[in-house]
């Protein structure tokens, strides 16, 4: 290790592994919130698009089979440095790191009866209901009610007619969602600016940080009767924009190509607005004599979780590297609480705290190991092993897995002295997972599923 190395065969290795640590991790996790683009010398841009595509399969508590239910989704990474002077950087660095994609499919209990009638009669108890008699008894209710109009009914009539309607409206509401599935859609974009500044006898170290700018999205569909009540809850989140914050440390020895850095990211405070659909939810508040509209369109705060990001990375000889990367998130403080469906859970509950929608029993560690060799003077491998913790199990139906394990291959070539094209692969095995609803209920179980990832990077560097 005391020999000097040749900086730029490394550079060249380096490169060949990036392309490769892409992932599908515990939570909401995607991006990983890479910032290795920032730490390159000199001038520094990359672009890089991913691929992952998953087969999350099982069976529902009743032993339906469950066909995969995690859609294949991509997204792009991009990222831009330049040194001002000897002490100063500047980099912006955007990314896609939270998100999720699934949709139940087939016969199970993750999708509502296609019959209507069925499910008006198996929520009324009433076998003789259906659709059209349904429409008929709500408009001869509501004219009975009318103000003004009470004919001859009692007090007490009035009452039961009132119960009646809200029954029958809580009834209509569910055959709307006949046919449907449970799907669920998170995404968020984040732009990250960062100011570095290095310092010490040689320069060996840098300080870095600065503002991040994050928005957010959600849709999400419960249905079937693993949902119990629940089914035939829709939401959707609008679009939010909100701000936090990154900072960190590194640490390099050029002779070595040695480099260290410790990086913190913000917790990230969305207040956003929700628009709920619950068809029970106003027979769910007559119960207990509080109004609960079938619909609510509100305020809604979603904390996407701080994090920590170690990199690492220490030459072996002149042509090869070995990397590692640790990654920390608190999942288990994340939950998505939308006001509705945390009001009607309340009554199932009976207590005044309620139910999340969205919620993590544990954190997540992700590890991952790597080495890069240069094979020809433009040309490079790389390989990795990874772990991921999860974030508990059981977990939620909308998202059941319980970290993995994966190994990567990947190649860079360079184009030109200055540009480079490098692409890798990752194959993952997904850990067994039972899925549970909000109530902590298992309603499904998940084995022997796994997934890949592809990724390519075109980047530019002069030093």
């Amino acid at each position: 290790m005391g020999a000097n190395f040749n900086l730029k065969t490394l550079t060249v290795a380096l490169a060949a592994l990036s392309a490769a640590s892409i992932t599908n991790a515990a939570g909401l996790d995607r991006s990983g919130q890479d910032i290795t683009a920032f730490l390159q010398d000199g001038t520094y841009a990359e672009t890089v698009y991913t691929y992952i595509d998953a087969d999350v399969s099982g069976k529902d508590s009743s032993g339906n089979k469950i066909d995969d239910i995690a859609e294949s989704y991509d997204f792009f990474r991009y990222g831009v440095k330049t040194d001002i002077n000897d002490t100063f950087s500047i980099g912006i660095l955007y990314d896609e790191p939270f998100g999720a994609a699934a949709d139940y499919t087939g016969k199970n209990d993750f999708i509502t009866n296609s019959n209507a009638d069925a499910l008006i009669q198996g929520f009324t108890k009433n076998p003789n209901l259906n659709e059209a008699l349904v429409d008929k008894s709500i408009a001869q209710l509501k004219g009975a009610l009318t103000p003004g109009n009470p004919g001859n009914l009692t007090a007490e009539q009035l009452q039961q007619a009132k119960g009646q309607l809200i029954g029958l409206e809580a009834a209509k509401g569910l055959a709307a969602t006949a046919g449907e599935a449970t799907q669920v859609e998170v995404r968020t974009e984040s732009i990250t600016g960062i100011l570095g500044a290095k310092f010490g006898a040689n320069k060996e170290f840098q300080a870095y940080g600065g503002p991040v700018a994050q928005r957010v999205r959600a849709d999400v569909k419960l249905r079937g009767t693993a949902y119990s009540s629940a089914t035939g809850y829709t939401t959707h989140i609008s679009n939010d924009q909100d701000y936090g914050w990154i900072a960190g440390m590194a640490y390099s020895k050029p002779e070595i190509a040695l480099k260290a850095a410790l990086t913190y990211r913000s917790e990230i405070k969305h207040n956003a607005k929700a628009f709920e659909t619950f068809p029970i939810a106003t027979a769910a508040g007559a119960t207990i004599g509080v109004p609960l509209s079938t619909t609510r369109h509100a305020d809604i705060e979603i904390n996407t979780p701080e994090s920590i990001n170690f990199d690492f990375q220490t030459g072996i000889n002149p042509t090869t590297l070995a990397t590692a990367k640790v990654r920390w998130v608190p999942w288990s403080d994340f939950a998505i609480v939308p006001s509705l469906y945390n009001d009607v859970s309340k009554v199932a509950t009976q207590d005044d705290k309620g139910l999340a929608l969205v919620s993590y029993d544990e954190d997540q560690w992700q590890v991952e190991l790597g080495l890069a060799k240069r094979l020809a003077p433009k040309f490079a491998v790389s390989g990795t092993v990874g772990w991921d913790s999860g974030a508990g199990n059981p977990v939620t139906s909308l998202g059941p897995i319980e970290g993995y394990y994966s190994v990567g291959l990947g190649g860079k070539y360079d184009i030109t002295e200055n540009w480079a094209v490098s692409a890798g692969g990752k194959y993952l095995w997904f850990g067994d997972a039972d899925g549970q609803i909000p109530t902590k209920q298992v309603v499904s179980n998940f084995e022997d599923n796994d997934g890949f990832a592809l990724g390519v990077k075109l980047s530019y560097q002069a030093k």
